[in-house]
């Protein structure tokens, strides 16, 4: 048996943040939580939200306590804030970060037996849908708004531990291109290349089948068309890259991912990488470790990132083709894929076990042991 869990509602287009106010009165909604990230609120993304908010005499507060990694610290002190703000329902702006912060508060309301954010981790039994969210991104990467996994960083444990929980999918994503507008290039970059990574692993995951299939193919097509452009900061990249990432979510967060994304999270909570940068970094050369198991698939890869004659290619042709396509889209926009200065030597047993017992890892389409990660790891150093 095969599940898939979406958003009850989404929004597409230039512009459709605008829908927000309509939605809340509609549901009922009387008071907002506003969880974004303290730069967004800086530069003035958030306020882009708050102002419709204002201006449709709708009450809310706004908590930016989130780091790029966020931690179980930011977690707590979410959950304090939003007990004291009565408020009836979150509205999450930003990347991955601002998301995974409020999914977890959420679950915790809700289900307060879990407050030890920790006990969160793996698939929780959890009883109850989480807090209302209305998740708006502002990267076109992670496709938080779509699925049923946040990330919480452990700083004393120095680990990244992933949850799952279909609780907490977001009822409304509103995906508006003008909110990434302002995405600097190399943000850009990193969180498109994370959105490939997402539609690549998802279409090769053990748990893959025809309607994901459909999703990641589709998406990897977007990302591919779309992403030089996104990052030239071009309308129309802009708007691809924020379907592209939203219906390789759709695919992924029903199936799971592979061994790029377990090596990715244990960078980030051992060095702090943003997780978009560690995805790209890796991908290619997770791509060449899978291919003997991937069968027709990267010849598919291959074709929908624009490789012509991949019909009268042999097996091992088009997967070089597909592997050397990802690896082009990445030189373009400019994704250093290294890990130089970066993984410490004294570091890497211990970080490649960590990263094999990663929830990702399981997904790998291709057996890996502790030694075949700490192999990949090396071959970028």
């Amino acid at each position: 048996m095969n599940r898939f869990v979406l958003n009850e509602t989404s929004y597409h287009g230039s512009g459709c943040i605008s829908i927000i106010p309509e939605e809340m009165k509609n549901r009922g909604f009387k008071k907002a939580f506003v969880a974004s990230d303290p730069d967004l609120v800086k530069f003035g993304v958030t306020g882009k939200v708050t102002e419709l908010l204002e201006k449709a005499n709708i009450p809310y507060v706004l908590y930016s306590n989130i780091k790029p990694n966020p931690t179980i610290e930011n977690v707590q002190t979410g959950v304090a804030a939003f007990k004291e703000s009565e408020a009836d329902c979150i509205i999450a702006i930003g990347g991955g970060s601002s998301m995974d912060t409020s999914k977890a508060i959420g679950i915790i309301i809700t289900n307060p037996e879990f407050a030890d954010v920790r006990s969160l981790e793996g698939v929780a039994p959890t009883k109850n849908p989480c807090v209302p969210i209305i998740a708006v991104p502002t990267t076109a990467g992670t496709a938080a708004e779509v699925t049923i996994n946040y990330v919480i960083t452990d700083v004393e444990k120095k680990r990244k531990f992933v949850c799952v929980d279909p609780h907490d999918i977001p009822i409304i994503a509103v995906v508006d291109s003008d909110m990434m507008s302002s995405m600097p290039r190399g943000l850009t970059a990193a969180t498109g290349m994370d959105a490939l990574t997402h539609a690549i692993e998802g279409y090769i995951t053990l748990g893959a089948w025809e309607l994901s299939d459909m999703f990641h193919i589709k998406a990897i097509e977007i990302i591919a068309r779309g992403l030089r452009g996104a990052v030239n900061n071009d309308p129309k990249g802009r708007e691809d890259m924020a379907l592209g990432q939203y219906v390789a979510g759709m695919g992924f967060s029903n199936v799971g991912l592979g061994v790029d994304h377990a090596m990715a999270h244990t960078l980030s909570a051992y060095y702090d990488m943003p997780h978009g940068k560690a995805c790209a970094t890796l991908l290619p050369t997770a791509m060449e470790f899978n291919a003997p198991v991937t069968g027709e698939k990267y010849r598919e890869i291959a074709r929908v990132m624009g490789v012509k004659g991949v019909d009268e290619m042999s097996q091992e042709e088009y997967r070089k083709a597909a592997i050397d396509a990802v690896k082009q889209l990445a030189n373009d926009v400019g994704i250093e894929c290294s890990l130089k200065g970066v993984v410490k030597e004294e570091d890497l047993h211990q970080l490649s076990i960590d990263a094999y017992n990663d929830a990702c890892r399981p997904g790998n389409p291709r057996e890996c042991t502790v030694e075949d990660i700490e192999a990949l790891y090396r071959s970028l150093m």
